[in-house]
């Protein structure tokens, strides 16, 4: 990676987030296959994905303040120890008998809430690991391995491994975890935000909070991208909760069909992170959000009103390649725009955002499905893309965005804490 301008202490830190989604994935896969085999009740299972959901609402912002308070590197070591001790907690309750699923939701709600941290912490460490003129490539790698690892092979791989023993798909992401936990206090240097060396511990975390939420008010790209997210997500995220009723009904698929229509998107996605650089830079970034809205649109409209799996199957592989260039694009904007001090908490408020989406579209797709039919979720999400193409179409344009990869778009000056 050296001749690309991503050094060895990036590569340790593109190791140690693949080895983490892989082994968060087969967790993922694993949890409510033990749930499911503990009890029949459809609500029992869901809870599953709410213990792990749940964290992102409660500590999303929280945990962007203590990335900028902290050592990012420390703080990721101590957050995969963390996250180790529980799995192994989890696993051995497990062969010895002595699990349950209440033992299981709390590891869940652990294991997420350290996630939540790690990510931001990572995301603010990445400008300082590589050159600016790399943050497209280093997002298209490490975005590229979370695809290729949770989206590809976890899936599989912790199902087979929770045939031969329950246990194994959550030592093994334990495992996972303690690698990552080497390898990312192998990366050497300090990296601290860019404000107090001690941080006053009367400083109002509220304070803290509000200041990235002023930041990205305050920075126009940054603040659509956010909001579109959001929104998109929340369409998104109602559309594939009844993607299964509209591939067994409409398409006409049996459970693998099913799964294939999902590897089309991640195959999609790999693509996208591993060309995402080049193909960004040669239609630029404005084209490339752009595009990336009529792709939206094109998706929905796709899933209402066709019947065929193999265009179905082909939206979502476009859908997948939009995803991984978009996340490239607006983690670079972000990064390239936010100051040292700030990206913790301006990194957090977009994951927030993101996952509020993700919890509302989770709960609306079944609603409106089941109220307005099943095609319902999906006409909806066409009108919300087109719409909110139109509205934000001219705030990508190429002077706006260039200004910003240059480092020269304005800045609103950030108030330091207080009790707000």
């Amino acid at each position: 990676m050296t001749g690309e301008g991503l050094d060895a202490r990036f590569g340790r830190l593109w190791a140690a987030s693949t080895l983490s989604a892989l082994g968060s994935g087969m967790a993922t896969v694993a949890a409510p296959l033990y749930a499911a085999a503990r009890s029949d009740d459809p609500l029992v299972v869901a809870a599953a994905a709410g213990a792990a959901w749940l964290p992102w609402l409660l500590f999303a912002l929280p945990g962007g303040v203590l990335a900028d308070r902290l050592d990012r590197r420390r703080l990721m070591v101590v957050i995969d120890w963390v996250r180790v001790a529980a799995l192994v907690s989890l696993g051995v309750a497990m062969l010895t008998g002595r699990a349950g699923i209440p033992l299981l939701y709390a590891v869940l709600f652990v294991v997420n809430t350290g996630e939540i941290v790690f990510r931001s912490a990572s995301q603010a460490m990445l400008p300082t690991l590589v050159p600016t003129s790399r943050l497209e490539r280093a997002n298209g790698w490490l975005g590229g391995g979370t695809t290729l690892a949770q989206g590809m092979v976890a899936g599989p791989l912790g199902g087979f491994l929770f045939v031969l023993a329950e246990s194994l798909p959550f030592l093994v992401n334990a495992g996972t975890y303690a690698l990552s936990a080497v390898l990312v206090a192998l990366i050497v240097g300090s990296y601290r935000g860019g404000g107090e060396a001690v941080p006053s511990v009367a400083r109002s975390v509220r304070a803290e909070i509000g200041a990235g939420f002023r930041f990205l008010l305050g920075q126009r790209l940054l603040r659509a991208m956010a909001v579109l997210i959001g929104l998109l997500n929340l369409t998104l995220t109602a559309a594939m909760a009844v993607l299964v009723l509209l591939a067994t009904q409409r398409l006409g698929l049996d459970s693998v069909g099913y799964g294939l229509l999902f590897t089309s998107m991640s195959v999609g996605g790999l693509l996208g992170a591993v060309v995402g650089d080049r193909l960004i830079a040669r239609v630029t970034p404005t084209w490339t959000v752009r595009v990336g809205l009529l792709v939206e649109a094109g998706l929905h409209l796709a899933l209402a009103a066709s019947t065929s799996a193999w265009l179905v199957g082909f939206a979502l592989f476009a859908f997948g390649v939009h995803g991984a260039l978009w996340g490239i694009v607006f983690h670079s904007l972000r990064q390239r725009l936010t100051p040292s001090e700030l990206r913790g908490r301006v990194g957090a408020t977009t994951l927030f955002i993101a996952a509020g989406g993700n919890c509302v579209g989770a709960l609306l797709g079944g609603v409106v499905a089941g109220t307005f039919g099943l095609t319902a979720p999906y006409w909806a999400g066409f009108v919300v893309a087109v719409a909110v193409s139109a509205a934000t179409w001219r705030v990508f344009d190429r002077s706006a965005v260039a200004a910003a990869y240059a480092g020269t778009a304005p800045r609103q000056p950030v108030a330091s804490g207080g009790d707000g």
